[in-house]
């Protein structure tokens, strides 16, 4: 019994009271892995109320009020008679124990609200407390691996936490080869304080938890396109699971990519503001995608606000479990968004943007988690102006196969002359197209969109005017991006003018605009009206919107010599529901006569075109005389939109 349980019953023994005491266990008290779950059990509970609750703690020295989040007893069939059991699954390792504690509901009005101005519990009223739950092996064993690129071709990055800053190895070999004769390298650690963060939540004791050490290790010398085994970790503290990857293949003439935006994570337990539980489906539908490839690479890519945490270090943590399953096999490439690096004092704030930048949608975070959690390749980096280190992994770029990607900062300065612009003026101008055909390039913040998020069109107009003519010169093909919570894929265009409205066709040299935002955030901002539908505001879309819709889901990228093709897969049944297929101007006539209209030669491609619009006018007017009289001529076919 703990020694607040003691006094407890010695004060109600003086008092003659009754000397049954409310009761709060969590089992196991030593769970071996974070996929096991944590059952509360209570029971002696007078009175109970649809307001009492459990409140969650690492580490037990927490006070009251500086809980990680919360559960009503209500939730368990049995509240009403004092007693139940509630489950707490997928709880990550923070290198230090849980803890539980139940309180009685607020007797009156809670003046604590949430971010979404709900009520938050005031933990004033404390009946039980829990004994400590603490992970096998807790801090000691790596967790949250996650692959990246290098700026080499025959290098793969692996990441990882550990409790302390101890030596950490990486041990990998080939396929077949005896993990006896794998290779080993070691891991370096980094790892960042509460006085590095720049405001509220993030520095106070509320929103901060120590993130352990970050290890990062680079594997060597890999053959191209070929399946490696590796784990990481020491035999003092523990080895982690055996993982595997394909290694990147600059030469392969195919590339596949899952993409999207704003993932977010999903705790079980109330907390300081919702949290997406569509981010799971996301991820298992990833999941299933990958397993199904086989030997295939493949890369993912999640163009900002990554774990939306907001300045609440255990949010982290739980996002770098939720993506273990496929970042652990598969590189894991990001971009930073407002919710990584938003704060009031960051150091760019152009005049235009005084009603974007300077918030605190990082919740003063400013952008040290991200750059500590991560290595992408290249080296960019930009001072925070503050204590803090530098703001790194602003842009990069890499091969993979037929593609070419590019990731920019939407958050610092992308304007002409600045080291952003530069960089990716000079990456675009060495592009090899007979090597990567297909240019992809991503960022947070979209040039295009037909959301009604007026907030950001000064943002829009400045991305136009100096990074579209760069992408119509140098022929990006697809721009990617994240910040509105929805999918939807414009047409190939420049300066809000379409150049093909087809969802197959060759590239025109202008990229199609995709909005991929919706991989699990839930907030939704609404569409913006057309000027001669003002009150529709949801359908019908501009002439320049392809397809939107609101489901949650991501985007698969399949890219050949011959063609890319872009498909939009929703989180309720795991289907295609949208696709492009940009075909590529490339194509070696030679060796592929047939396959493409764009890789004729043009005197014979307009011959074609023309003898086949002839063949189709005559067909049509057979096939329309045949059935017009049971044609409703009335019956038009709308663009595609999921809320039509």
């Amino acid at each position: 019994m703990s020694p607040w349980a003691l006094l407890f019953l010695a004060a109600h023994l003086a008092a003659g009271e009754p000397t049954s005491i409310t009761t709060l266990t969590a089992t196991p008290a030593k769970p071996t892995k974070p996929d096991h779950a944590v059952t509360l059990q209570w029971s002696n509970l007078p009175d109970p109320s649809p307001l009492d609750y459990v409140a969650v703690y690492s580490p037990p020295s927490s006070g009251d009020l500086d809980y990680l989040g919360f559960l009503f007893l209500n939730s368990s069939a049995s509240w009403a008679t004092g007693a139940g059991s509630l489950t707490l699954p997928r709880l990550p390792d923070l290198r230090a124990p849980y803890q539980f504690r139940l309180f009685r509901g607020p007797p009156g009005r809670n003046p604590r609200v949430d971010q979404h101005v709900d009520p938050l519990p005031d933990a004033s009223r404390r009946a039980a407390v829990s004994g400590n739950v603490a992970y096998e092996g807790s801090g000691a064993r790596p967790a949250q691996l996650h692959l990246a690129f290098t700026d080499e071709a025959d290098e793969m990055r692996v990441m990882f936490v550990c409790g302390d800053g101890g030596r950490r190895s990486v041990r990998y070999g080939p396929a077949g080869r005896r993990e006896e004769e794998w290779e080993e390298v070691p891991a370096e650690a980094s790892t960042y304080e509460q006085r590095h963060m720049c405001g509220y939540p993030a520095n106070h004791s509320v929103g901060w938890r120590h993130p352990g050490f970050v290890f990062d290790g680079v594997m060597e010398g890999l053959r191209p396109g070929s399946r490696y085994f590796y784990k990481v970790g020491n035999d003092l503290g523990g080895w982690s699971e055996t993982y595997s990857f394909i290694s990147r293949d600059t030469e392969a003439n195919e590339t596949i990519a899952f993409l999207f935006g704003d993932l977010g994570t999903y705790v079980p337990y109330n907390t300081y503001f919702r949290t997406p539980q569509e981010s799971l489906s996301t991820v298992k539908w990833i999941l299933r995608d990958l397993q199904a490839l086989n030997d295939k690479p493949a890369v993912i890519s999640h163009i900002g606000d990554i774990s939306y945490a907001k300045g609440y270090a255990w949010l982290w943590d739980h996002f770098f479990e939720q993506i273990e399953p496929i970042a652990a096999n598969t590189p894991y490439h990001v971009c930073i968004g407002n919710h990584e690096y938003d704060w009031p004092s960051q150091p760019w704030k152009p005049s235009w943007a005084a009603n974007i930048y300077g918030g605190n949608d990082a919740g003063g975070e400013c952008g040290v988690p991200y750059s500590i959690k991560f290595k992408m390749p290249g080296n960019s980096s930009l001072p925070t102006s503050t204590i803090a280190p530098d703001t790194r992994n602003l842009y990069y770029s890499y091969d993979a196969g037929v593609v070419h990607f590019v990731y920019m900062s939407t958050e610092t300065d992308f304007t002409h002359g600045s080291d952003q612009y530069n960089y990716i003026k000079a990456d675009l101008e060495r592009l090899n197209r007979s090597r990567t055909p297909f240019v992809v390039f991503q960022g947070h913040r979209p040039m295009y969109t037909s959301s009604n998020e007026s907030k950001d069109t000064a943002h829009r107009e400045q991305m136009i005017q100096h990074l579209e003519p760069l992408f119509v010169k140098h022929g990006v093909t697809l721009a990617l991006w994240g910040h509105v919570h929805r999918y939807e894929r414009f047409c190939p265009m420049k300066n809000y003018q379409c150049l093909n409205t087809s969802s197959s066709f060759v590239d025109p040299g202008a990229p199609v605009h995709v909005v991929i935002g919706m991989a699990g955030q839930d907030y939704q901002a609404s569409w913006e009206p057309r000027p001669d539908h003002p009150e529709v505001p949801i359908f019908p879309q501009p002439q320049r919107s392809m397809y939107r819709g609101a489901e949650f889901g991501y985007a698969k990228l399949v890219a050949t010599r011959e063609k890319l093709t872009l498909t939009y897969i929703g989180n309720h049944d795991g289907q295609v529901h949208d696709m492009v297929e940009i075909l590529s101007p490339q194509v070696d006539t030679d060796s592929a006569p047939d396959k493409l209209v764009g890789a004729m030669p043009k005197k014979m491609r307009y011959l074609g075109i023309a003898g086949s619009v002839m063949l189709a006018m005559l067909l049509g007017f057979m096939a329309g005389f045949a059935v017009r009289r049971k044609t409703d001529p009335a019956r038009w076919s709308p663009v595609q939109d999921e809320e039509s």
